[in-house]
């Protein structure tokens, strides 16, 4: 493998990787675009994300344990588990490229509202979510569209601005999901045969990558004021939503 590649992929991940660390989402809108330009199967990209994530949740999760919302995580891990043959099942009658472009619409429309709903008036505070078992929806439905369209965080991201949540137990929580959900997800890529000798040698030479981008992101996560972290989430899920948009399969 020619080492100009290696060294484009790892610095690929390391980007992504950061963007996780961060803000505990938003990895793929950065490193599977840029993958897509290289000579590189494209299973192997989605595996090589999906490693990457699920290390970066692992040692996230180790690391914030604290701060992590239980009650409403064991909630979300029952109705992603429940979801999940759903979504094997919705694949099969549902074209996929309709349900993308419903999820992209609604991405850049939630994410404009949540922007400037503090310019038209503060919105009344949602205090039935609050309670653990409203999150088993939104479980359900990151285990149904993340088995069939590799988008389990869209459900949990939404779940986790419109409760509001400190930008702490948002990124903890959120990495926690992703570690539950990822797990699943990384048995599913290998039992399918998305794993190869060239996805093990990339993801060895990120592992470094990923770790420095982790301890970048916290330094970079403490420095954010919460009202702007806020801001900038909804930022990313408009621009998770356009990326849903313009490449919809």
């Amino acid at each position: 493998m020619d080492t100009e590649l290696i060294l484009l992929v790892v610095g690929i991940v390391f980007l992504g990787s950061l963007m996780r660390a961060v803000f505990g989402f938003g990895d793929s809108i950065v490193s599977m675009p840029l993958l897509a330009l290289l000579p590189i199967n494209l299973s192997t990209s989605i595996a090589l994300i999906g490693l990457g994530g699920f290390t970066v949740a692992v040692l996230t999760v180790l690391s914030g344990w604290k701060n992590v919302d239980r009650p409403v995580l064991k909630q979300l891990s029952i109705g992603t588990l429940v979801g999940i043959p759903v979504g094997l099942l919705l694949v099969k009658f549902a074209p996929n490229t309709v349900i993308t472009y419903i999820l992209g619409i609604f991405l850049i429309v939630y994410g404009m509202y949540s922007l400037v709903k503090n310019k038209i008036g503060q919105s009344k505070p949602r205090l039935w979510l609050n309670k653990p078992v409203w999150s088993l929806p939104f479980g359900f439905a990151a285990g149904m569209f993340g088995s069939a369209y590799n988008m389990n965080g869209v459900p949990i991201v939404v779940y986790g601005t419109m409760r509001e949540w400190k930008p702490e137990v948002f990124r903890e929580t959120l990495q926690a999901h992703f570690l539950i959900s990822s797990s699943l997800i990384i048995i599913g890529q290998f039992m399918g045969g998305f794993w190869s000798k060239e996805l093990l040698v990339l993801y060895g030479f990120s592992l470094p990558a990923i770790g420095i981008a982790i301890l970048l992101g916290k330094f970079i996560y403490v420095r954010i004021p919460t009202y702007k972290f806020e801001r900038y989430v909804f930022i990313l899920v408009i621009l998770l939503g356009i990326m849903l948009l313009i490449n919809p399969a």
